[in-house]
């Protein structure tokens, strides 16, 4: 046990390096680029905080633990938007936001998350075409993200006169980097955290939703939160919803094309639509008026509270 104890803390102190670099880098990136910041924690930060989960999902589709893979995606949808955005929001709330960046990414997620809603539904499982489809939309995702990425650099043409000196392949290296340290650090508090979990008899899709869907969603904790420090906020918004994203297009997409993935129906009648509802109470209010609130942080809190308490019951 003291092995365990010792392993959480170097992967805590792993994840609080990594995540203050990373948005530091990030940022200088974006002005450099002259890129807004919620573009960039949309793409760049976005990634680098969602490796945990993709590797958690597609080593459990490898071992045949298909509530893990898929407990996890959603989880950590939930986690990332209830949790982190809520507590972000609460704190400080989302002022001036680059709409034109959050207007398409937000009609992309709702539309695959209302699609994989309905298929789970009708057919109780992801499979391989399922996850091939999911693959490709990642692709068309990207391909977005380059295509628009002209009009959107304009939208921060402002920071380009704050960007002297900033080295573009020294802050990439310095993402890399600190991604690493998110991704190892994760993984250590995932893993010893499942060991406890388990030592004390929590079910499986417990564990996944709540545990790990919370221990791979510390980079984008610890990422928003120094977003947050730093007078970034948007960077940690943009992190939140790139990273949900990420979340069905390959943390679900690699496993089911692998494997596929039969659902519980705790997965489909709970966390799916849950993961849908808990977008459209950060992302609605913002996109009408604009600017968040801290009500939207209140009422998200309050939901994953709810969620968590129901989940162990």
């Amino acid at each position: 046990m003291v092995k365990t104890v010792i392993l959480f803390v170097v992967g805590l102190v792993l994840i609080c390096l990594g995540g203050d670099r990373l948005v530091d880098a990030a940022v200088a990136i974006a002005k450099k680029l002259g890129i807004p910041q919620i573009v960039v924690g949309a793409t760049v930060v976005s990634l680098g905080t969602t490796l945990p989960e993709i590797l958690v999902s597609t080593t459990a589709a490898f071992d045949g633990s298909a509530a893990i893979a898929a407990g996890n995606a959603f989880g950590s949808i939930i986690c990332n938007t209830a949790l982190i955005a809520g507590l972000t929001q609460t704190i400080r709330p989302s002022k001036q936001v680059e709409l034109s960046a959050l207007s398409w990414r937000s009609a992309f997620y709702f539309i695959v998350i209302i699609l994989l809603t309905a298929c789970g539904f009708i057919t109780g499982a992801f499979g391989r075409p399922v996850g091939i489809v999911l693959l490709i939309l990642f692709i068309v995702y990207a391909c977005i993200n380059v295509v628009r990425a002209p009009a959107e650099s304009s939208a921060g043409e402002e920071d380009k006169d704050t960007a002297d000196g900033i080295s573009i392949p020294l802050q990439l290296v310095i993402l890399i980097v600190c991604a690493v340290f998110l991704f190892v650090g994760a993984n250590l508090l995932v893993d010893n955290g499942i060991l406890i979990a388990e030592a004390v008899g929590v079910p499986q899709r417990v564990i996944a939703v709540t545990f790990i869907a919370l221990g791979t969603s510390l980079p984008e904790l610890m990422t928003s939160v120094m977003s947050l420090i730093k007078g970034y906020g948007n960077v940690g918004l943009g992190n939140v919803i790139g990273a949900n994203l990420l979340n069905m297009l390959l943390v679900i997409g690699i496993p089911s094309a692998i494997a596929g993935i039969p659902l519980e129906r705790s997965t489909v009648v709970v966390d799916m639509p849950l993961s849908c509802l808990v977008m459209a109470v950060l992302l609605v209010p913002i996109l009408v008026r604009k600017k968040a609130s801290r009500l939207q942080g209140i009422t998200l809190l309050g939901i994953y509270g709810i969620y968590c308490v129901a989940s162990f019951l």
